[in-house]
This record gives structure tokens, sequence and C-alpha cells, in this order.
């Protein structure tokens, strides 16, 4: 059996939407949380295993639930097209990298957009257990029933099928699934839950109306289909991110690029309208956002890491700031970007920090009014119940 271990915490956010608790301490015996307490109560014996974080604010770890790790984000359109048309190993050491990125910013959990069934075994070799995040695949992404079919029956943890092109993609996929398509695939997915990508009213209403779990994007989809959801506990994906990296790019008609805290943008001329109709888009959809969290819509974070400009790992912060611009509290914001995803996604490890968890969490210095923007730059991370293996605060000073 393993050690007991006390972390003591400034501030506390479980991932419940609770309120912040002040100055508590957990107890973690062999990676499992067994009691959290006020820090007053906290064992005074020489040996006991202390790790003092009371100047810290410890939240969960987040889940993204919309990523594409083999993809690069970069906004070089011939870098992009050299990672799609690359072989395996090429495609391996980006996945792995993306991966690392995740982890080193707190996301330990994340559901896959692409088919990388052949990756994961390459991904899982040679990588510390304690390093490796939690995977969701969803095989393919569907936009035909011919892919849909062979998505169901190649394995994968979930089923997505792409109803809609993703909003900032200029030109709609080709082949698109119909209706009636899509309500066969979801009748005969069995226990697989079915994420689709659907913007617009009638788009998203036929989904709802097929029977999906999940909608993702779900641009311009309307108040009613929103107290459909609520109704039928379908969760929603806003990727709000989406429209505002758009937004940024419309002054010089490039693409942003690749830090949110310096936006560089890429150069070209300024398409016109394209300002006003991002800025618009975006703005609807929060207000799409702050409409759901009145009428009680299951939401989670899903940044779309590997679109153009949208970061793996560092992306959650913005998009749990853009959750915050639309009314969500901390509390709430930090329940969507975790305890929803890893619930939905059946990520047994991650969510809500509480007694019979695992104790995987994130550390950041300072008070609870500096999140989320504290979460680029941790303290610490814990992985059950030890600090992880390759996070390095100082990554420069380390040899």
């Amino acid at each position: 059996m393993g050690e007991t271990r006390f972390i003591v915490a400034g501030s506390f956010v479980d991932g419940s939407g609770a309120d912040v608790r002040r100055n508590v301490f957990l107890t973690v015996k062999d990676g499992v949380i067994t009691a959290i307490d006020s820090a007053v109560d906290l064992p005074r014996n020489d040996e006991a295993v202390i790790d003092d974080f009371s100047h810290c604010t410890i939240v969960p770890a987040l889940v993204d639930c919309s990523v594409s790790l083999s993809r690069s984000p970069s906004v070089d359109s011939k870098v992009r097209l050299s990672i799609e048309e690359a072989g395996f190993r090429e495609k391996a050491l980006m996945l792995r990298q993306h991966s690392r990125y995740c982890h080193l910013h707190g996301v330990q959990g994340v559901a896959e957009s692409d088919d990388i069934a052949d990756l994961m075994e390459s991904y899982q070799e040679g990588i510390e257990q304690e390093s490796m995040i939690d995977i969701r695949t969803s095989g393919r992404l569907c936009r035909s029933s011919q892919d849909c079919a062979a998505g169901a029956s190649a394995g994968g943890d979930f089923l997505k099928l792409g109803y809609s092109g993703n909003i900032e993609d200029e030109h709609p996929p080709d082949p698109r699934l119909n209706h009636e398509e899509m309500c066969r695939i979801l009748q005969h997915r069995g226990a697989k839950k079915a994420v689709v990508v659907a913007n617009g009213r009638q788009q998203v209403g036929e989904a709802l109306e097929a029977g999906c779990d999940a909608i993702e994007q779900g641009y311009m989809m309307g108040e009613d289909n929103l107290r459909k959801m609520a109704e039928k506990n379908v969760l929603w994906i806003p990727s709000v991110l989406r429209a505002k990296n758009a937004l940024d790019g419309t002054g010089t008609g490039g693409d942003v690029c690749c830090r949110f805290s310096l936006r560089y943008v890429a150069p070209g001329k300024p398409v016109p309208g394209a300002e006003d109709l991002w800025r618009k888009m975006l703005a609807e959809q929060l207000t799409q956002l702050r409409f759901a969290r009145k009428i009680g819509v299951t939401t989670a974070v899903g940044t779309g890491a590997g679109s153009v400009g949208i970061l793996h790992g560092e992306s959650m912060a913005e998009e749990m700031k853009l959750f915050i611009k639309a009314g969500y509290s901390l509390e709430e914001t930090i329940r969507c970007a975790s305890e929803n995803g890893a619930r939905f996604f059946r990520m047994e490890r991650l969510g809500t920090l509480t007694i019979g968890r695992k104790a995987t969490f994130l550390i950041t210095r300072g008070t609870v009014q500096q999140l989320p923007r504290k979460l680029s730059y941790l303290e610490g991370i814990y992985v059950d119940g030890a600090p992880s293996v390759i996070y390095r605060k100082n990554p420069g000073k380390t040899v």
C-alpha cells in the first residue's frame, strides 16, 4: 500500500459547480482522495507527508471535447498540407507532441475528431504512464453513410458525424449526410454516444430529431433547439473560440498565429464584410451560450484545437474566458471544462475532485480571481496523487 499524502490548498475548486472552498487539505492514499477537510484540522506529526500549496488554487484537470491531435494549427498552409500528406512516423510524432502540449497545459483528457487508431499504439509505446493523457477516439469523422458504417464497426469510443462543415470553413464537406442517412446511422450505433457537428436551425433540429447525444458548434441554431436540448439532456459543445479566432484574423485577411498572448496575423488583403460577419457570429454564439446557461443546457468546453490558429492545450483557457464572458461563473466554467466532458466521454480518472475519485488536478499560483488566465502558467500538475513526471514549471532551467 502507498503512503498517505496531505495536500494543502489555499483555494479549492472541486469541479462540481459548487462555490470555492478556502484553506482545505486533501488526504490522498494510493492515488485516491480519501478526505477533504479544513486546513485547521491538518495532522501535525513528523511522519505526515504534507505538500503545502496554501498560496495556490487547486482545480480539476481539464478535458477538451474537440481536438485533432495529428493536425497542425499552423497558419502556414504549406505546413498544414505537409502534415496531412506526411507518413505514419511524422503523424505519430505530431500526435505525441500535441498530447504533450495538452498535458503541460493541464488538459488530461481529449475527444479526438480524426481517425488515429493506427497512431494510438505508437503513442502508448515509450511514454510514461503518468504523462499519458486520456484520449477518446471517434474512429473517424463521418460525412457519409459509408464513413459512418466503417467508423461504427472499426472501434472508437464514440461516433462523430459531420452534418455541417466547421463554421469557419469556406466550403461545406462533400459528400454530405442527408437526414435519412443520419437517422439510420444513429439507430444502429449501439452503445456508442453520437456527437453531431451541426449549425443552423434546420440542421441542428434534424440532428436532435435523429437522436444525437451531443451537438458540437451549434451556431445559429436558435432558442427552440436549445430548449429541446435541455429537455432531452443533449450535451452542447459550443466551440466559441472558432468564431473568436476567425474574427481576430479578419483585419488583414490572414489567419491568427499560434499564440494568444501575442496576436500575430498572417499577411493578406482584408475580405470585405468578414469582420462584421464574424463579430456578429461571435456575439450571437455568446448570446446562445448565455441562454443555454439560463435554461439548464449541459455544456462542455471543446476548442477545435488543430484547426488553423487554435493551439493544443493552450486554447482551453481562451475558450473558458469566453464562457465567463457569456455569464458563467468561474465554478460553472470549470465544471464545463472538466466534469461535464469527463462524464460524457466516460473518463473515469478525470472530473470532479471528491472523495473516492482519483487525485488528478492542477495547481495555479495566486488567487481564484486570476483564473482562468493563470491556467496558462501552472504551478504544478498532479496525476493520481503524485506530481507529474514530465511537468516542469520552468522548463528552460531544466537540464
